[in-house]
């Protein structure tokens, strides 16, 4: 990719010109449009400016580089440059984040840098969930979600859906009440950030369920199971677990 803008945000000048030296290597189109020491310096220069990938470090010489994310918000994907231990490796797995293990081997920086123009479309940093991870904690999933209907707007309780599912090209979710609403919301968004996979498992291309959905289960062919959903779902067929998620499903139900 011709032009891409990168920032490094990293406090070691010799680790921040190494990078910058590599980077160049790998990619000669790119361009470096700011070299950043420390939270402080970070915040500001992100408030006023952009760009399209930041190489960032952990530790900075006022902080943890994820400070810079309560102060502001960064729309900006992250490719992290870390020493950090496996919590932060586990995250940035987790949130489909690169890292780079210091000290950085230039085939795995042109690794990730092939990953992030593959995903860029879809590359989203979810800090909170990095944060949370970094400390040992669960992830935050959401607990209600704002849907348009019509001209008016609803708050429906996560807790409150059945299933979500794709039908027509579009993206709905049913209440236990029976109630189906459109959403904005792909299914791999809401598996990924927005439901709990103690409580949500998505069984297909097409289902994402609760557990308190499932009101019967039939083994089926090739290894599969058929779930009956309640409230019932449009067509059954659709509600077969796939032959690649069965085995995850039977460990999800054993929890």
């Amino acid at each position: 990719m011709n032009n891409l803008k990168i920032v490094i945000i990293e406090d070691e000048e010799v680790a921040a010109d190494r990078l910058v030296d590599m980077l160049h290597n790998v990619s000669p189109g790119i361009d470096i449009v700011a070299k950043i020491e420390s939270v402080k310096e970070a915040v500001k220069w992100l408030t006023d400016n952009s760009a399209d990938l930041i190489f960032l470090d952990i530790q900075l010489s006022d902080g943890l580089s994820f400070n810079i994310f309560d102060y502001i918000t960064v729309d900006i994907p992250v490719i992290f440059t870390t020493a950090y231990d496996e919590y932060a490796i586990k995250a940035f797995r987790i949130n489909s984040i690169d890292y780079l293990l210091k000290p950085i081997r230039e085939e795995e920086l042109r690794q990730s840098l092939k990953k992030y123009r593959s995903l860029r479309a879809a590359f989203k940093t979810d800090m909170d969930n990095v944060k949370a991870m970094i400390k040992g904690e669960e992830p935050g999933y959401q607990e209600r979600l704002l849907i348009q209907v019509g001209n008016n707007y609803r708050l429906i309780e996560v807790k409150e859906i059945a299933y979500f599912f794709v039908m027509n090209k579009g993206t709905y979710l049913r209440t236990f009440t029976g109630k189906t609403y459109t959403i904005d919301h792909s299914l791999d968004k809401l598996e990924q950030s927005i439901t709990d996979p103690a409580t949500f498992f998505r069984i297909n291309r097409k289902y994402i369920i609760n557990i308190k959905s499932i009101d019967k289960m039939v083994a089926w062919s090739r290894s599969r199971i058929k779930l009956s959903l309640a409230p019932a779902s449009d067509k059954d067929d659709d509600t077969i677990v796939s032959i690649e998620r069965s085995a995850d499903f039977k460990k999800w139900l054993n929890r």
